[in-house]
């Protein structure tokens, strides 16, 4: 926990990995220790779970509280580790953001309670208690409108960040990208801003952001690493080309809710046992995985190692259809 005390060190790539299960559906902590270990061996700067991409709905509190822990074993303090631990059920987000403090965790995300689209003072309520709970633990407000059916006000974010010091910043996932720039006007441009919408992480760097919590990192992690740190070295030319080289992964990514393509191509990898998603959500189907690995191909020149190697192999299987 090593970045708790300075959040703002909290900066760059911040992989949300998704959550491994084995094919009958249980929970695989072996896999979710080897996907940390990738990420980080790929260069990612940060790691998150328990966000949209990781099926929190889908797993009860034990489940999530036991990744937490073995998340936080794994990585060992050699970068953030932010997860998300908030949920519809304030006592839930209480107990799931006790223990990610108490296992080590640099942050924590806190999801806008979704479902009973509550009012903004209804939100400012929410994270105030959350905040209030824990006063040396970075609280970052997680807004997902599409998710949640509930859009966090730049004015609230400024009214938390006044009234709490621990209240650090936002991961927008809104497509409205006025309202990236609205946050960090009205709350500070100390405010911590990170991008959860994929085609908006590099733009978002030119009003300030801190980085981005990307689903894309699941397949490209060193790709969009690099996308920041050619940005932060005012290499923009290089930045920009991995912003485009990556679009056809980030369509990968979102061919069939997310993270279905994800975690069918992690396995097709080898880099998880099984592509297993937990219902309501129904794994990657035909027409999916033959649009995947289209763009798979097309998306090659950014991807490394074993998922480089699935595009590969695709490639080469489609020439010999064609010869």
């Amino acid at each position: 926990m090593r970045f708790r005390s300075d959040p703002a060190k909290i900066r760059g790539s911040i992989a949300p990995v998704v959550s491994p299960f084995t094919a009958g559906g249980e929970p695989d902590p072996d896999g979710l220790r080897a996907l940390v270990r990738w990420q980080l061996e790929s260069g990612t700067h940060g790691i998150s779970l328990g966000g949209s991409t990781g099926e929190p709905s889908a797993q009860s509190t034990r489940e999530r509280a036991a990744a937490i822990r073995a998340a936080a074993a794994e990585i060992g303090d050699r970068v953030p580790f932010v997860p998300g631990t908030g949920s519809a059920r304030l006592g839930e987000t209480l107990e799931l953001t006790a223990i990610a403090r108490d296992a080590g965790a640099d942050a924590v995300l806190i999801i806008t309670p979704y479902y009973a689209r509550p009012t903004q003072e209804g939100l400012f309520s929410w994270y105030d208690t959350v905040a209030r709970e824990f006063p040396d633990l970075p609280v970052i407000a997680y807004n997902v409108p599409s998710r949640t059916a509930v859009d966090i006000a730049p004015e609230t974010v400024a009214r938390l960040r006044r009234a709490h010091h621990n209240i650090v910043g936002v991961k927008e996932t809104t497509r409205d990208f006025e309202h990236f720039s609205r946050v960090l006007h009205v709350a500070g441009r100390d405010t911590l801003v990170w991008s959860g919408i994929e085609l908006l992480c590099l733009p978002l760097l030119a009003l300030g952001g801190a980085g981005f919590v990307s689903a894309t990192a699941n397949l490209a992690p060193r790709a969009v690493a690099r996308m920041y740190e050619h940005w932060a070295a005012g290499e923009l030319g290089q930045a920009r080309d991995l912003h485009f080289g990556l679009h056809p992964v980030t369509d990968v990514i979102f061919t069939e809710t997310n993270p279905a393509a994800a975690k069918w191509v992690l396995a097709r990898a080898g880099l998880i046992g099984s592509g297993f998603v937990r219902p309501p959500l129904v794994p990657l189907t035909g027409p999916g995985q033959r649009r995947v690995l289209e763009l798979l191909r097309q998306g090659a020149g950014v991807l490394e190692g074993a998922v480089r190697r699935v595009a590969d192999a695709e490639a080469s299987f489609g020439m010999r259809k064609g010869a």
